[in-house]
């Protein structure tokens, strides 16, 4: 992240012993919302630093089938460092599967106005460089848990809880032994039609 406070609160959590100290990378400043600044200037001052935990996870692989990005396309971290990391994985591992959880913002569960640009920046860059990219709506995540599952306030950690068993749905083929779609690769030979059209829609069910 381009700011200390997220990592801290990871690292503080319940989860927090499960990550190697060293994976966590992070900057000072934060992007304030602002695809440029997570990709040309904060971001690209980060991205080597994540590069090298990437190329050191990478190598204690016995056999790299591709790598999975989550990350939001509305703020400046996720959708302007998150797409420059993800072209630059690509330059370096050109022939392994990437595929991103992508958070599609809504001007009706936020306040923030550059959400627009932001995605639309992201999405030209995730046609480019990624393989598949399972698309999580944000305005779906609130009105999931207000409609269904009856929160008057939904937390971010309810929204989490909904994204984490889509999450579990999609990538149970790939961690369980079986026939179809076992890896990412027959994944993305089953789903996409054409190389540019990689966006999936998921959905989940029963709530």
């Amino acid at each position: 992240d381009l700011e200390p406070g997220t990592m801290d609160a990871v690292r503080a959590g319940p989860f927090g012993q499960l990550f190697r100290p060293d994976n966590f990378v992070f900057g000072q400043s934060g992007a304030g919302n602002n695809w440029a600044k997570g990709h040309y200037t904060e971001g690209a001052e980060l991205v080597d630093q994540v590069l090298d935990v990437v190329r050191r996870e990478a190598e204690g692989c016995d056999c790299l089938q591709g790598f999975q990005i989550t990350h939001s396309l509305g703020g400046g971290t996720g959708a302007g460092m998150g797409t420059l990391l993800i072209s630059k994985i690509r330059e370096e591992f050109p022939d392994r599967m990437m595929a991103t959880f992508s958070v599609m913002p809504s001007p009706k569960v936020s306040d923030t106005v550059v959400e627009p640009y932001n995605a639309t920046l992201s999405v030209h860059q995730l046609v480019e460089n990624s393989d598949e990219t399972f698309c999580i709506d944000n305005e779906a995540l609130y009105d999931i848990c207000m409609r269904t599952l009856k929160l008057a306030n939904p937390s971010y950690g309810d929204l989490n809880h909904l994204v984490s068993a889509v999450m579990s749905g999609v990538t149970t083929c790939l961690r369980f032994p079986g026939q179809l779609n076992s890896d990412l690769r027959k994944l993305a030979v089953n789903m996409v039609p054409f190389p540019r059209l990689h966006f999936f829609m998921v959905g989940f069910a029963p709530l």
